[in-house]
Parts: C-alpha cells; sequence; structure tokens
C-alpha cells in the first residue's frame, strides 16, 4: 500500500517540497492529495524530472497525485555554449524606478534587445508583478515565444499568476513554482534580476 501525502490547503511550493522529501527519503511509490490544479502540474514536472511516473485521480475537489519510480531522471536541456547557464529574473513590470513609462519602454527595450543575442539564458524567471508580462505585454511575449523556441526555459510563478487572477491569459511560458524557480537561480553561474 502507498504512503499518502497530505498536502491538501498548502501553498506551492509545499506540495513539490513534501513530495522532493519523499522521494529523497527513498520513497519509491505514494500518492500526495491537493486542491488545485496547479500543484497537480507541478508534482506531475517534478515526477518526470526525478524519473517517476505519474498519474492523477480527481474526486470531490481533491487531486491524488500517485508517484511510481519508473526510471531514470530526465535533466533540463542544457546549452553548450561558454556562458550559456545564466538565467534572467524578473521580479516586476517595469526597470529601475522613477519614471513607470521610463521603466516599461526599458523593458520592452531589455527584451527586443536580448532577443537579438546568439547566446541566449538559459532561463526566464517571472515573479510578482513581472509575470504580467507574459501575459498582458503583447511585444515582450513575441519576444519570449522567439528565446523560447531557441531553447530558453520561461518560468512563470502560479501563486503570483493566481494572485493577479490571469493565470487563465499566461500567452507563453510554463506555470511553475517556488521550488523550480529557486533551483535554476542555484544551478545558475549568473543570474540577472531586473
Amino acid at each position: 500500500m502507498s504512503k499518502t501525502i497530505d498536502a491538501k490547503g498548502q501553498n506551492c511550493p509545499i506540495p513539490v517540497i513534501m513530495a522532493k522529501k519523499e522521494i529523497e527519503a527513498g520513497g519509491q511509490s505514494f500518492i500526495v492529495e491537493v486542491d488545485n490544479t496547479t500543484a497537480v502540474r507541478n508534482l506531475e514536472k517534478l515526477a518526470s524530472t526525478r524519473g517517476f511516473a505519474s498519474s492523477v485521480e480527481e474526486g470531490e475537489g481533491v487531486y491524488r497525485v500517485a508517484f511510481s519510480k519508473d526510471g531514470e531522471a530526465v535533466c533540463p536541456a542544457v546549452q553548450d555554449e561558454k556562458g550559456a547557464n545564466w538565467v534572467v529574473f524578473v521580479g516586476r513590470e517595469t526597470i529601475g524606478s522613477g519614471s513607470d513609462e521610463l521603466g516599461a519602454n526599458l523593458m520592452k527595450m531589455y527584451f527586443y534587445t536580448i532577443v537579438q543575442e546568439s547566446e541566449l539564458p538559459s532561463a526566464i524567471l517571472f515573479m510578482n508583478g513581472g509575470v504580467k508580462l507574459p501575459v498582458l505585454n503583447d511585444q515582450i511575449v513575441e519576444h519570449l515565444r522567439d528565446m523560447q523556441s531557441r531553447g530558453t526555459e520561461i518560468l512563470v510563478c502560479g501563486t503570483c499568476l493566481n494572485f493577479f487572477e490571469i493565470a487563465d491569459k499566461l500567452q507563453v511560458g510554463t506555470v511553475s513554482n517556488m521550488f523550480d524557480i529557486t533551483q535554476r537561480m542555484l544551478y545558475a553561474d549568473k543570474v540577472i534580476s531586473l
């Protein structure tokens, strides 16, 4: 019989961290119960990257995400070029302070400029007010799609999207969580914060 982890009512990334601890403790087969689809997606992603098969059952507002060990962990693609392991962290809609209008234009120009480069960041991480950019700013969305098609991972904080009530409007990138975003920052050679 599989162990059941009750993560209902827990905000992201707590369910992912609870599952990660079970994996690190040697768990081969277990179930995590959650009450939202963002947690389900994040748990499925964790299962995939750690070499676990996952399945989901839903009933009465509770999702049961079953983990079972099925093989080798899948490592994210890593670019080979020198300096390729750098990430950009975007925590707001503007660059700098003093004028929001100027800061918004600077942000658009930053993404326009960076997409012209041959060496792109391995990931762009959006949190807090920054999550509005891959949702509401069509010009930046276009640049992000270009970078994503060239191998840049776009991670957008699900808790932040939910807070601003725009989760259903995400145009580019993957809904993510604090755990995944923190991992990208910890293992990057360089983090640029905007």
